[in-house]
């Protein structure tokens, strides 16, 4: 008798199991692995708006490129497109930023300096192209191939052991 008894419980407790697991108005995850979407909402076709620029930025970034021997507009686009084009120059192994004078003026970037390779060249100009805010590209930048360490030394003369 007490095992039908016990059967019949774990009977029960089974049932009860499987009926609360395909009751879906609780389950918040019952379609999660279904590849179906529930209400999502489309991206909005706006572009993300450029983080806020002020006035004291721009004075600083004037004040930096004119330490650097640059130039830039008296307005806060000019300022800004400096601080880009810099940073992305910054951020590429090509190109040696700080050899890399950034004009702007009116949208209008002259890249002036010397690099070591053409590549580098073409990718500080490739950089400035592609930043936002630009309008034009003038690239001033000179090829001066960098030269060896022991270049400028002399060739060390080659002594002779003596002879008895």
């Amino acid at each position: 008798m007490i095992t039908r008894i016990l059967l019949l419980a774990a009977f029960l407790s089974s049932s009860l199991v499987l009926a609360t697991c395909t009751d879906t108005t609780t389950n918040t995850n019952a379609n999660a692995n279904t590849g179906t979407i529930g209400t999502r909402t489309e991206a909005s076709p706006t572009a993300t708006p450029t983080p806020r620029y002020t006035e004291e930025q721009a004075r600083e970034e004037r004040e930096k490129a004119k330490a650097n021997k640059e130039t830039i507009g008296q307005s806060l686009e000019d300022a800004w497109v400096h601080t880009k084009v810099v940073a992305k120059l910054i951020g590429d192994s090509q190109t040696p930023e700080r050899k890399i004078n950034v004009d702007v003026l009116d949208g209008a970037v002259t890249l002036r300096g010397e690099v070591d390779t053409a590549e580098g060249k073409a990718e500080a100009e490739k950089l400035a192209k592609e930043t936002d805010g630009v309008k034009s590209v003038k690239n001033e930048l000179k090829v001066v191939v960098a030269k060896a360490a022991n270049s400028n030394k002399p060739a060390a003369k080659k002594t002779s052991a003596a002879r008895p």
